[in-house]
């Protein structure tokens, strides 16, 4: 009976923590959708899709799910050269957008969360700040 009782809290504990995340991911998402409709939408297009050999697809995106630092980098300073993506090579400029670590988190939040995409983790102010230029 102690053993039912150890798992069920325990199993408690995980559901009320990953309900707690969820929450908190969508409220960042959320916000990440508007900052994405300021500032994203024009290159990237409503949809995530991007213009064909000019600025890449985020829906679906290889390079998201494999380059999770170098895309908060290239949100936090800008992206300059050649990037493969989807197997399509790109090789154009995105101007740092002059966003705060805390609109950094939400908007990748949002894009790599939505059409297609999915993380394991949500991305952080913490871990936006974090990270450097190269």
């Amino acid at each position: 009976m102690k053993y039912f009782i150890l798992g069920y809290l325990i199993l408690i504990a995980l559901l009320a923590n990953t309900l707690f995340q969820d929450k908190e991911l969508a409220e960042s998402m959320e916000r990440g959708k508007e900052i994405y409709a300021d500032f994203c939408v024009t290159c990237h297009l409503e949809n995530g899709e991007g213009v064909l050999n000019t600025f890449p697809p985020l829906a679906k995106s290889d390079y998201l799910a494999k380059n999770r630092e170098s895309s908060i980098r290239g949100v936090k300073y800008g992206q300059r050269g050649e990037m493969t993506v989807n197997g399509v090579v790109y090789n154009n400029t995105m101007m740092p957008m002059g966003l705060e670590d805390e609109e950094i988190a939400d908007v990748l939040n949002f894009v790599m969360n939505s059409w297609g995409n999915q993380q394991d983790k949500p991305v952080t102010p913490q871990e936006v700040s974090e990270i450097g230029p190269r």
